[in-house]
């Protein structure tokens, strides 16, 4: 079964300097129907204007991986850890017993796209830590490219979480198939282009929750990059 979830039915913020979608319940969005999928939290989908960004602020008890479609973002953190997030970086940050940190367009001129994904950990009171690598070596057209697992395999990040964050890259008439396990769930997400899952069409933003599936077929409609969240169940 694969429930589909429109870009434009999630919660929208804005707020001058931010322009914000909600795939799941957050802050002032609240929806009883769409709290999160499996141990994934939130997606965020975030428009943030240039010399513009988020204080600093803490968290606690959760995994977040942020994921940059255009521009630039500066991150801070109380472990000292400093750095710039662009395309085809991928950052992890393990909250753990606690964390304080800011994230920052640093360009004058130039909006940053990005999503910030929380994962639930499998238990609580990590050390907190950070991670950070850039895969646009690695990813290929109609590749699954692993971008974060439980056990850091394939040179992914490592979340403390039974899930497996891949990034499929999809030319225009472009093919790929994806093969659940057994007790898997997924939910997807297309980050940008258009794609076709099955019959039907999804453009960037879109989503869906995929449960009791064997195989998912995708071809691309435009160029495209589509997060795959595989979960146990």
């Amino acid at each position: 079964m694969i429930t589909f979830r429109k870009s434009e039915d999630r919660g929208a913020v804005k707020m001058g300097w931010l322009d914000t979608k909600h795939t799941f319940s957050f802050g002032n969005y609240y929806d009883p129907k769409h709290m999160g999928f499996g141990d994934l939290r939130v997606i965020n989908d975030d428009i943030v204007a240039p010399a513009s960004g988020f204080g600093t602020h803490p968290h606690d008890n959760m995994e977040i991986v942020t994921y940059v479609m255009e521009g630039e973002l500066e991150h801070k953190d109380s472990l000292g850890t400093g750095s710039v997030i662009m395309p085809g970086d991928v950052q992890r940050m393990s909250a753990g017993t606690g964390i304080r940190h800011s994230e920052f367009n640093p360009q004058k001129d130039k909006q940053v796209h990005l999503l910030q994904i929380w994962i639930l950990p499998d238990k609580k009171g990590f050390p907190p830590s950070y991670e950070q690598k850039n895969f646009a070596k690695s990813r290929e057209n109609g590749k699954f490219t692993l971008l974060a697992s439980n056990d850091g395999r394939e040179g992914s990040l490592t979340v403390h979480q039974d899930i497996a964050m891949y990034v499929l890259d999809l030319e225009k008439g472009k093919m790929a198939e994806y093969k659940m396990g057994d007790n898997r769930i997924a939910w997807l997400h297309v980050a940008n282009g258009k794609v076709i899952l099955g019959d039907k069409e999804l453009k960037q933003g879109d989503g869906a929750a995929v449960e009791d599936e064997k195989m998912l077929k995708f071809t691309g409609i435009d160029k495209a990059d589509i997060l795959i969240f595989d979960m146990a169940k």
